[in-house]
């Protein structure tokens, strides 16, 4: 089967990985993201699937736009693709190039549709505090996220998951799964699926920057989910003395630890007060139904760091204030 594959970041390599490997389908081109301003210097930097597809010798192509683009849309055409497979790719297919592949559009989308439709599914699962999400196998149209569904594959959301742990085990299954759905439209000649029921949709809009602003004022449990769906972009953020500082790992208070809060009464602190240091695991932040312990985190511009080493550091001390803005 003639494929042209279209996709961006990390998450869409492995994706790319087995297509390239497999004995049954040739990558004819990827079509990927322009490179953009990336890093401290923002230096023009590739995508990773660009760099990838370039390792195996596959043509890449970078349109900065897809609509209207009629030198870009008769290239397409010019690959006599059997499917375009998409993942994460980052931009919405117009009517005329869904219409060029010869079987469809299938896309690699990270939820159980027609749940977190769109940009940023695993981030909102885990923010939102889901314990079982899925990788969908769709067929495209015109419609985000909202074609046929080919295949679906159930992911438990584990207790240490974050966005990137999560994402590389779906980018796994997904590919897997979507290989069968290739090897079965290969035997009938066509993508064949079932309608989404739309009213079950919700949504995952992108992420913004100030979306990881953190409110202290939460429970511990969503707070906790926050840290995690946000790493690693934008991440949940606090700040001290008027310094950013980026929250990378917490975990809730023990109830051994109540002897290692020598503020009086610390339950009816301020919520975002540091009120204790967990000796070897980090610090103990007041939140909206108990106590934090910061284990990971990092303040402006400097490297990630331990909780202990930011109090050893003298960042932080009993009666610090973490405010949002």
């Amino acid at each position: 089967m003639r494929i042209v594959f279209m996709g961006t970041p990390e998450s869409a390599l492995y994706v790319l990985q087995l297509l390239i490997e497999s004995s049954k389908h040739h990558i004819v081109a990827v079509v990927t993201q322009p490179d953009r301003p990336a890093g401290r210097g923002r230096h023009l930097a590739p995508p990773p699937v660009k760099v990838f597809a370039h390792q195996h010798g596959i043509p890449v192509y970078q349109p900065e736009r897809l609509k209207n683009n009629a030198e870009f849309i008769q290239t397409l055409r010019g690959f006599e693709a059997d499917v375009f497979v998409v993942v994460a790719y980052g931009k919405i297919l117009p009517p005329e190039i869904l219409a060029i592949p010869r079987l469809g559009c299938v896309n690699v989308h990270f939820s159980l549709l027609p749940k977190y439709r769109g940009a940023a599914p695993v981030q909102w699962a885990i923010i939102n505090g889901e314990r079982v999400t899925g990788v969908t196998i769709m067929k495209m149209n015109e419609r985000m996220d909202e074609g046929d569904i080919l295949a679906q594959v159930p992911v438990d959301i584990l207790e240490d998951d974050d966005t990137v742990s999560l994402t590389n085990c779906m980018s796994c299954l997904g590919a897997e799964a979507l290989l069968k759905v290739l090897d079965e439209a290969e035997k009938t000649g066509a993508l064949i699926g079932k309608p989404q029921d739309h009213s079950l949709a919700t949504y995952a809009p992108k992420l913004k920057k100030e979306d990881g602003l953190l409110d202290w004022s939460l429970p511990n449990e969503k707070i906790i989910c926050r840290i995690k769906g946000l790493y690693p972009w934008p991440c949940a953020r606090t700040y001290l003395k008027g310094k950013l500082i980026k929250l990378l790992q917490a975990e809730p208070s023990r109830d051994s630890d109540k002897e290692l809060l020598p503020v009086k009464d610390a339950e009816k602190i301020t919520p975002g007060t540091v009120v204790g240091v967990a000796k070897d695991r980090g610090f103990f932040v007041r939140t909206g139904d108990g106590f934090l312990v910061i284990t990971k985190l990092q303040p402006e511009n400097k490297k990630p760091m331990s909780g202990i080493d930011f109090v050893n550091g003298g960042y932080v001390k009993i009666g610090s204030q973490f405010e949002s803005r």
